[in-house]
């Protein structure tokens, strides 16, 4: 069996090759679909091959997976052989990673389905957008604050009763059109972050699972999605310690000595 190491970046992945302990470079290969399915083409359907978690490492082990045994995705926060190391190349850390492997010592990242990658990818659109409707608050409120405006009284500033008094207050010529500016991309982003509750809210009534989640106190939908879409398949889990720590939900003492 070879393991096949690939230390991906945005534009290229770089490829090496553990086999009966030797490595070997097999180079370097364009991260584009197309070209990387070419390069998995010509491997085993006997070898492993392992990435180090990426933005992109989920859709490359996708188009790699049909032409191999197994992909892993490793987990770069643990393999600190590699982010602390004094000399650094592509080939070196692709080397590590199939080295890891072979030994038994590579902490592995589950890898969703595409069921749950979709929600993920969902449930941080909605993220996103809410963020950015807090931002514009922000620099709205900013504003004001740089022309001695105090505080909205209301609690929402840009709800009807905060937008009637916030066109009462006094500002120049040029930072009225900015507010208004902020309130329209304000308001389109509203629109689309309806769309995507929309769309959260079908998933929500087509699982019971995420159903079920939502009968906690203080769980709504938003929470319940983003514990589903952060746990996947439950399942996978065969003690509730294991899915406990996987949330990093389990306390945990760290001293140096008997502590008092």
């Amino acid at each position: 069996m070879r393991i096949i190491g690939l230390d991906i970046h945005r534009a290229f992945a770089e490829a090496v090759a553990w086999e009966d302990g030797r490595l070997r470079r097999l180079g370097r290969v364009d991260m584009r679909r197309d070209l990387l399915d070419a390069f998995a083409a010509k491997l085993s359907l006997d070898d492993v091959v392992v990435i180090e978690a990426t933005g992109n490492a989920s859709s490359a082990a996708a188009v790699v997976a049909p032409h191999v045994k197994k992909v892993v995705i490793a987990n770069p926060k643990q393999v600190r052989i590699i982010a602390y190391a004094k000399i650094k190349t592509d080939t070196i850390d692709a080397s590590v990673l199939a080295q890891l492997y072979a030994s038994g010592f590579l902490p592995e990242v589950w890898i969703p389905d595409e069921p749950t990658q979709a929600l993920r990818r969902q449930v941080t659109r909605r993220n996103q957008i809410v963020r950015q409707r807090s931002r514009l608050k922000n620099v709205i409120q900013s504003i004001l604050h740089s022309h001695l405006i105090p505080s909205c009284p209301h609690a929402d500033l840009c709800g009807t009763k905060g937008r009637s008094w916030l066109s009462e207050q006094v500002v120049p010529q040029d930072e009225r059109l900015a507010i208004d500016r902020h309130l329209r991309e304000f308001d389109r982003l509203g629109e689309d972050l309806q769309v995507i509750e929309r769309d959260l809210a079908r998933s929500a009534l087509g699982d019971e699972g995420v159903k079920r989640l939502m009968t906690i106190p203080g769980v709504d939908m938003t929470v319940a999605l983003a514990m589903k879409a952060a746990i996947g398949d439950v399942s996978r889990f065969d003690d509730p310690q294991k899915l406990v720590s996987y949330l990093g939900l389990n306390p945990s003492v760290r001293q140096s000595g008997p502590g008092p």
